[in-house]
């Protein structure tokens, strides 16, 4: 650990410039930067990025560039829209270790308006709370990148390894943004995906598989109905039936370690649904999204096809689903679950994040496992490099009025800022 004046000396840069900090995320907020419409807040970043020196590397992704690559997932929307940018600092005389700062720019969509309290892409402050759609997941830990490394700068000092600080798109249903970025050779010994954590370093994820399952009936009219076939009371006999499955999956928690002390680890979500043409026709097809949650050491593969045999199976016991089968299709996360604690080199990392964050909060650093995904993934499944998942407290994140604690933002501002300049060492400037 650094002497314990250059260590608050970096505490009190960040603290100079929080205000700064706050009115930059507050900004970055008013994009709406839902699926598909993250450009102009990838533009905002990259300005930014270049305004600090940094080397700024914006470019539109390219399915063909990833699409074969493990961890890939398939797509909700096309990419002719979408950038990543990445701003690199590379020493001359590089000493230190190297380091990704990621965190992505894409938010999920807000929902009825009138149902928050004030504009979601409008952001607003009141006391230690940042109110916003995307105020917490993630842009107030995206920004703390850039702060982080300002901070640096602020009390003289440069990293002495190479720093790539990625804002990446569509971790919110692929993760294919972050995997750009390996694709495109970004490499570091460590990264931290300052996610809203709770202050607290996530020690393991569950996986996550996106299905959309089509259920297809027999329409005639409504003064006949029972001589039709109802496609959505159809695809209500399946959505029925998989909350037994994810029954099942949660009785099985005592044989996965890293969940098996959670009391419900595994979560099937039907996330949207839609079906028939006309309120006086039986319904000829019904559409529903399925996000169910797999354990960090399960077989993607294996559960996704059990699953589909399972949506299958109940369909054939009914006598009109049994002649015309649900068509199931993947739009979306197949993502793997991750632990980070079963990696071999993540101690390091681990052992120096927990003293950072002890000297700033006073207090040890304490783990946590979830039940969603982060794109840590990417980086300890398919890059053998650490990633460490630990940023602010954040409440209702994809709910209404969604906000980010920003006391929590400072000091896990100042610890990711103290394990840069451990990690990758310092140069005076």
């Amino acid at each position: 650990m650094l002497q314990d004046e250059i260590v608050k000396d970096i505490q009190n840069a960040v603290d100079r410039r929080f205000d700064t900090q706050v009115d930059f995320t507050a900004e970055l907020v008013g994009f709406p930067s839902t699926r598909g419409n993250e450009a102009t807040a990838q533009d905002f970043m990259a300005k930014a990025m270049g305004e600090r020196g940094l080397t700024v590397d914006r470019w539109r992704l390219n399915v063909d560039d990833f699409k074969h690559l493990p961890g890939f997932s398939p797509g909700v929307i096309d990419y002719d829209n979408s950038f990543n940018v990445v701003g690199a600092w590379r020493p001359e005389n590089p000493k230190g270790k190297n380091l990704i700062l990621n965190g992505h720019i894409d938010v999920v969509p807000e929902g009825p308006l009138d149902m928050w309290d004030s504009p979601p892409y409008a952001a607003r402050r009141d006391g230690d709370r940042l109110y916003g759609r995307g105020a917490g997941d993630m842009k107030a830990g995206l920004v703390s990148c850039l702060f982080a490394y300002d901070a640096l700068a602020e009390a003289g000092y440069r990293p002495g390894g190479n720093v790539f600080v990625q804002s990446v798109i569509e971790e919110e249903c692929t993760g294919n943004g972050a995997l750009a970025c390996l694709a495109r050779g970004y490499r570091a010994d460590a990264a931290i995906i300052p996610e809203p954590s709770g202050d607290t370093l996530f020690s393991a994820q569950t996986g996550t598989i996106w299905q959309q399952i089509t259920v297809k009936g027999h329409p005639v009219h409504a003064s006949r109905a029972t001589e039709g076939f109802n496609a959505i009371k159809a695809a209500y006999v399946l959505i029925q039936a998989l909350e037994e499955l994810e029954a099942k999956w949660n009785g099985e928690k005592d044989q996965h370690k890293h969940h098996c002390g959670h009391h419900h680890p595994i979560n099937f979500n039907i996330g949207k649904i839609a079906g028939g043409d006309w309120p006086a026709s039986v319904p000829a097809w019904c559409t529903f999204d399925l996000r169910a949650a797999i354990f960090a050491d399960d077989d993607i593969h294996q559960r996704a096809r059990e699953l589909e045999d399972f949506i299958q199976e109940t369909a054939a016991k009914d006598r009109h689903m049994s002649n015309r089968p649900p068509e199931i299709v993947y739009q979306g996360f197949m993502a793997e679950g991750f632990a980070l604690s079963d990696m071999e080199n993540a101690a390091e990392p681990i052992f120096l994040l927990g003293a950072c964050h002890e000297k700033v909060y006073g207090a040890a650093l304490k783990e946590s496992v979830i039940t969603g995904t982060t794109d840590a993934r990417f980086f300890g499944l398919y890059a053998n490099t650490p990633g460490l998942v630990y940023g602010p407290r954040s409440v209702d994140v994809h709910g209404f009025n969604e906000w980010v604690d920003l006391e929590s933002v400072r000091k896990s501002t100042q610890a990711i800022a103290l394990f840069m300049a451990n990690w990758c060492e310092l140069e005076k400037i």
